[in-house]
């Protein structure tokens, strides 16, 4: 297994910041960036082969990678994505398909959590995808929310839905073993070929729509974490980095 890091993003409410840096290298905790949480977070749950899908600014993590590695302990492969300004998210996961046939566990590079999350998600091994969910935040219409039935297997996942009737927020970190690897390719591409601009979570909607069975599992309770979005959210996740290990040298 692998970890996989979407970090194509432009993140273009968070400029200037991102005028010349994808929004995975904002800086959260001195000269720490969420990638380098992500990255510290893979490692320490053994994960130290990890894909990174660069479009928007990628030559800003190509730049970075050597010392990315060393610091982390790490070995990163960049994958490309060629139109990450102009086609949205499940496009990016999809140019990663060859490299999830041995299972991966994927972070969204815009999710600040701590590593209590991998490892939740590992200890939980059992669908061809599971999904790391939170169960306690209070949701409104931006946040990614899901329904579930009485076994918590995924029954529909949209920001489009009254937050009233969701069971939780999808908060950006999954693990699909390697033989669900081919269905999610192929969902992601009739997704995308649907209409690109819809997010990879469309993707695991049309796969739970064909019969896959897509776990979720809560995250642990009173865990600190932020989707970086806005300007908002990013002093939200400079407030709570330096308690996260990896996020300040500790």
């Amino acid at each position: 297994m692998i970890g996989l890091v979407l970090a194509a993003g432009a993140g273009r409410r968070l400029r200037p910041y991102t005028d010349t840096l994808p929004k995975a290298l904002v800086p959260v905790d001195d000269d720490r960036a969420i990638l380098d949480v992500a990255l510290r977070n893979l490692a320490s749950v053994d994960l130290t082969d990890v894909v990174v899908v660069v479009g928007y600014a990628a030559g800003a993590v190509e730049e970075r990678k050597e010392a990315l590695e060393k610091r982390h302990g790490v070995s990163l492969t960049l994958v490309h994505n060629d139109k990450a300004e102009i086609w949205n998210n499940a496009y990016s996961l999809w140019c990663a398909r060859d490299h999830l046939t041995d299972g991966a566990l994927i972070v969204n590079g815009d999710t600040l959590h701590p590593a209590s999350v991998e490892e939740t998600l590992l200890s939980s091994r059992g669908p061809g995808l599971l999904l790391a969910v939170d169960a306690e935040k209070s949701l409104a219409d931006e946040e990614m929310k899901v329904q579930v039935d009485d076994e918590r297997h995924l029954r529909r996942i949209t920001k489009l839905m009254d937050p009233a009737t969701a069971y939780a927020e999808y908060i950006g970190l999954s693990l699909v073993e390697g033989h669900a690897a081919s269905t999610l390719a192929a969902s992601l591409q009739a997704t995308f070929e649907r209409d690109p601009d819809l997010y990879y979570e469309d993707g695991y909607q049309h796969m739970a729509d064909n019969g896959a069975q897509i776990g979720t599992v809560p995250i642990p309770s009173g865990t600190r974490w932020v989707e970086v979005d806005d300007h908002a959210d990013l002093a939200r996740a400079r407030e709570i980095a330096p308690s996260i290990p990896g996020a300040s040298g500790s």
